[in-house]
């Protein structure tokens, strides 16, 4: 059975790619998997690039029929398995490269907005927080994270709205760092890779732990406030589910 994960690692740099087959939903076993993957790296000592090996998608988010099936056990395991690789990511001892080459729903997202650097290949592919166009309320964690990176004015726009933004604007609005054309993107990922393999690993670590202890705190107590059983036992039992499962790539 071939693995939803890959790792691979050479002259310092490792590479994670994503492949389940399908939309690389962020289901319990790709958590697992993307974490096992970081703690190779993380071993290794290495720069990350992390990116899809599926065409036209990043991810297609958590797994949503989790949510529609209200079950509460398995939901709140899900998105705290994610809220918990994103906190990680934030200070992972070396840089890490999110490459975005398709759709990145969100907790594709989180995954971008937590990577030190993001490029993206121009193209007719979204990301953003979509979460209240679903039936979903997005998660306080993932708020605080989309706080850091994403200008007021466009974060209020998908947070509130579940608006989804291609990459042109996606660079406006602070999800993104640089756009490639997609024959260029291995070109692109070779030099991006190569500056941050020359970094001083120890002063990068503790330079963005310092930039980042606030949102890590705020990110932290609301994982621990809103992602738990019984907070997920009370939605399930006081509302049908009402999320919406639409074709997402």
């Amino acid at each position: 059975m071939k693995e939803s994960v890959a790792y691979t690692q050479a002259d310092g740099i490792a590479r994670i790619t994503m492949d389940d087959g399908k939309l690389n939903v962020m289901s319990h076993a790709m958590l697992r998997a993307l974490d096992t993957a970081f703690d190779r790296a993380e071993r290794d000592k290495a720069v990350v690039v992390l990116r899809s090996g599926r065409p036209n998608i990043f991810s297609a988010g958590f797994d949503l029929k989790v949510f529609a099936a209200n079950d509460a056990a398995g939901g709140s395991m899900m998105v705290k398995a994610g809220a918990e690789l994103a906190l990680r990511m934030l200070s992972f001892p070396t840089p890490i490269l999110g490459v975005m080459e398709g759709h990145a729903f969100p907790m594709g997202t989180f995954l971008l907005l937590a990577s030190d650097v993001r490029i993206a290949t121009r193209g007719p592919h979204r990301m953003g927080l979509n979460e209240v166009a679903i039936g979903i309320a997005p998660p306080g964690f993932a708020v605080e994270l989309a706080r850091s990176r994403v200008h007021p004015a466009w974060l209020s726009r998908t947070v509130t709205t579940g608006e989804m933004f291609e990459p042109d604007d996606a660079l406006t609005a602070g999800f993104l760092d640089r756009i490639v054309a997609a024959e260029g993107i291995e070109d692109e990922i070779s030099a991006v890779a190569g500056a941050l393999r020359k970094l001083h690993m120890p002063s990068h670590l503790t330079a963005k732990r310092r930039l980042r202890a606030g949102v890590m705190r705020d990110m932290r107590a609301a994982i621990d406030s809103e992602i738990t059983l019984a907070a997920y036992q009370a939605r399930a039992s006081t509302s049908p589910s009402s999320v919406v499962l639409p074709g997402r790539a």
